[in-house]
């Protein structure tokens, strides 16, 4: 799942650049075509389309796991502030590498609620700018046409934000990066006592 996303996330990003310069939303910035994935904006839309299927069908087989085996839960809460001052104190000095990869911690932990908040959110707003006269209501609800793409634009540089971080502390500590690309260490089973026994 973690690599569909990252392929995925890649096309809508990209092909919504070329979406983008179409109809700026920023009066003057556009982003170079050499960034662009698709050489006009129909050609843009047809990727962004193609991408949104396989986001969505991937992003809610990830949340069904999540929540369903109890993943979310165990991996990303609970969250404290005081974990999260304490992390960022020590990542702005070079202190982030990780005993047990295995094991989120403070930032990590918030930066993925906050980018699956976002994936969720790109999809509402998403559905919302596709098919305003469907949903006029969720376009109502989201401010307008244009807030709701003001919104999505803003999700979007969530999420490119969450990646830039992502892969750059990812760099630090080279062995986390080694986990994503082969699915992360070999636990050893845990041992159950019995009677006394460790089996």
């Amino acid at each position: 799942m973690h690599w569909v996303n990252v392929a995925v996330m890649l096309v809508m990003i990209t092909s919504g650049w070329g979406i983008y310069d179409d109809d700026v939303i920023v009066r003057g910035f556009h982003f170079s075509p050499f960034w662009r994935l698709g050489d006009w904006a129909a050609w843009s839309l047809n990727w962004h389309f193609a991408g949104m299927w396989f986001l969505v069908i991937n992003g809610l087989f990830y949340l069904g796991y999540g929540f369903a085996t109890g993943r979310f839960r165990e991996k990303l809460l609970p969250i404290r502030p005081a974990e999260i001052v304490r992390t960022v104190v020590d990542t702005l000095h070079l202190k982030i590498a990780h005993e047990d990869i295995t094991v989120y911690n403070a930032v990590q932990k918030l930066l993925y609620i906050i980018v699956i908040l976002a994936g969720i959110a790109q999809v509402v707003t998403g559905i919302a700018i596709w098919k305003p006269v469907q949903f006029s209501g969720l376009v109502s609800l989201l401010g307008g046409f244009q807030t709701a793409r003001v919104l999505h634009f803003a999700g979007m540089t969530v999420i490119v934000g969450f990646l830039i971080i992502h892969v750059t502390l990812a760099l630090f500590v080279p062995k986390t990066l080694w986990a994503m690309l082969t699915g992360g260490p070999k636990l050893k089973p845990r041992t159950r006592v019995e009677g006394g026994h460790a089996t």
